[in-house]
């Protein structure tokens, strides 16, 4: 790990101030998606606690924690699928957003299919959806796979796959929960690759950003890819820094000691 940038090494009183003076640029600018004293109960559990959240556009942002923290179950409430219990979410009304589960379903077609139903259902000519899934199959290195049954891809591929369907419907928000967990080494690093490109491809005048959300165990990941932490821990979050911010110690010890415990493999 490097070493902690000299100019940090300051009083708790001042890192935590840092702290949220970096919260406070991220306020700045509007929201994409806002999340207010968000909870979520499943029975007798709480999943979520009063999470307070705000994305912003073109943002790339790693949610962290262990087992059962809640990331998950976010990642659900942001993209619609679950409505919380308490709290608000509010989101533009024509937000296109995707989302890349960990063990993503393949229907049982060919692969090109796969990414063309979903268009065609959302009112693309099937022509054109046809041509925008090669398009896509293209992006992630699968066209010549395209007339090969999909469920006889490898996991790998069935990950990238998943990532070019997601990709064709032309998200502003992609959310991702543990897309490379599953994955051996060279799958990983494939999926990852296509991550980072994705979220830093060029943007057309007038078109908005992707804004990528995802949660993640591989901390190594979280810094090659996110521009911001959060941490959660029983459904609360507990630090939402800069990623330079989040893995300088110092600050992070001074803003939530549980996450510092967590970096340090102390606390599950």
């Amino acid at each position: 790990m490097n070493a902690p940038d000299s100019s940090l090494a300051l009083p708790g009183a001042a890192l935590r101030a840092a702290a949220q003076q970096a919260q406070q640029v991220r306020a700045s600018a509007p929201p994409l998606i806002a999340l207010r004293d968000v909870g979520v109960r499943f029975g007798a559990v709480q999943a979520l606690q009063r999470v307070s959240l705000d994305i912003t556009a073109g943002d790339s942002v790693a949610l962290i924690g262990g087992n059962g923290c809640g990331k998950s179950t976010l990642l659900r409430v942001v993209h619609g699928l679950l409505g919380p219990t308490e709290g608000q979410v509010q989101a533009p009304p024509r937000v296109a957003q995707a989302m890349l589960f960990q063990r993503p379903w393949m229907l049982r077609t060919t692969v090109a299919r796969n990414i063309a139903i979903g268009l065609w259902l959302r009112g693309v000519r099937w022509a054109d959806a046809m041509a925008r899934a090669l398009q896509a199959l293209e992006r992630v290195q699968l066209a010549h796979l395209a007339e090969r049954s999909a469920r006889g891809l490898s996991g790998g591929q069935q990950q990238r796959l998943a990532l070019a369907r997601a990709w064709a419907q032309r998200p502003q928000l992609l959310l991702l929960d543990e897309p490379t967990a599953s994955l051996d080494p060279h799958a990983k690093h494939e999926v990852e690759a296509l991550m980072h490109e994705f979220a830093h491809a060029p943007v057309a005048a007038g078109e908005p950003p992707l804004t990528m959300l995802f949660a993640s165990h591989n901390l190594g990941q979280v810094k090659r890819l996110a521009r911001r932490v959060v941490y959660l821990e029983q459904g609360r979050v507990l630090a939402d820094l800069p990623v330079t911010d989040f893995f300088n110690r110092d600050l992070l010890r001074s803003v939530s000691p549980q996450a510092d415990l967590f970096l340090k493999g102390e606390l599950l």
